[in-house]
């Protein structure tokens, strides 16, 4: 997945805690990411890089003057793109790029548990074949339903009500699974106390794909009327439940550190995306949504 926000008029670093973790990550390293801090997309690799304690050189790109050993690896010039040592030498690297491709790459290769963690795939062939099922529906339903929202304006032949319903309906589809998982986890273990994450206690991919989008959720209360709309507390009527979990998914996430450290100041983002919000953007992202397309 490419760059997902139009660089024409971003600052070329990281900042805040992003810059911290780019720091202690750039001395020269055999496997590197190729990053961008304004875009999502690297943000879950990066948070994988940091689940794993994988060591690594972190290289952010300059969208305006990108590095030549960078197009040499992908000559299209977009972030996340990792570099991976091959051979006996660490001076040969291959590239990996898509951020998922990059995510699970990254879980395989770096599996021993004593060195990098747990995975972030459940090991039960089933439950794997689940959370891919919803990483796609995060790919496919919720994540092209954020960019419809935030890219609204008056002339769209949808309102911003549809949007937001449109968007929200995704989100609510996820939760009512995150719930069916906990019945089922508690009936298991004679439990009622269920863990903030899609898997319960087990933080996996799925939260960490969905991550980058719920940081940004900030971003359409500044933005468009109305705001993003979830339900407060108390406030949901026969939903309370759902909306309930998601606070619960949310403030988790949030809090993990692993998406904070690799998050930069907020006023960053709302100056990234505010030509989002305008839709003039001509990132190919933002394009694909005008044009009601697949996300590239």
């Amino acid at each position: 997945m490419p760059a997902s926000v139009d660089t024409s008029e971003l600052p070329t670093r990281t900042t805040g805690a992003a810059a911290q973790l780019a720091a202690a990550h750039a001395d020269e390293h055999p496997l590197k990411l190729y990053g961008g801090w304004f875009c999502p997309f690297v943000q879950r690799s990066w948070i994988v890089l940091h689940e794993k304690r994988i060591p690594h050189q972190y290289v952010e790109i300059n969208p305006y003057h990108k590095d030549p050993d960078f197009l040499a690896l992908n000559p299209r010039g977009l972030v996340p793109t990792l570099a991976v040592p091959v051979g006996d030498s660490d001076r040969k690297q291959r590239p990996l790029y898509e951020s998922l491709v990059i995510c699970e790459y990254l879980n395989e290769a770096y599996d021993d548990e004593r060195e990098y963690g747990p995975s972030l795939l459940p090991g039960d062939p089933y439950e794997r074949a689940r959370c891919r099922l919803w990483i796609d529906h995060i790919g496919n339903k919720i994540v092209p339903g954020f960019y419809r929202f935030i890219q609204h304006t008056p002339e769209k032949d949808y309102t911003i009500e549809q949007a937001r319903e449109n968007f929200l309906g995704h989100i609510k589809t996820l939760v009512k699974e995150m719930l069916a998982g906990d019945a089922d986890n508690n009936n298991s273990n004679n439990n009622n106390e269920s863990g903030p994450w899609f898997l319960g206690e087990k933080f996996s991919l799925v939260d960490v794909i969905l991550a980058p989008w719920a940081k940004r959720l900030f971003l359409i209360d500044h933005y468009k009327p109305g705001g993003l709309g979830i339900p407060v507390a108390g406030q949901a009527g026969d939903e309370e439940k759902v909306w309930a979990r998601w606070r619960k998914w949310f403030d988790a996430i949030t809090a993990r550190q692993s998406v904070k450290d690799t998050w930069s100041d907020d006023e960053q983002y709302i100056a990234a995306y505010r030509r989002y919000a305008e839709d003039t953007t001509n990132s190919e992202v933002a394009q694909a949504t005008r044009k009601g397309e697949k996300l590239p």
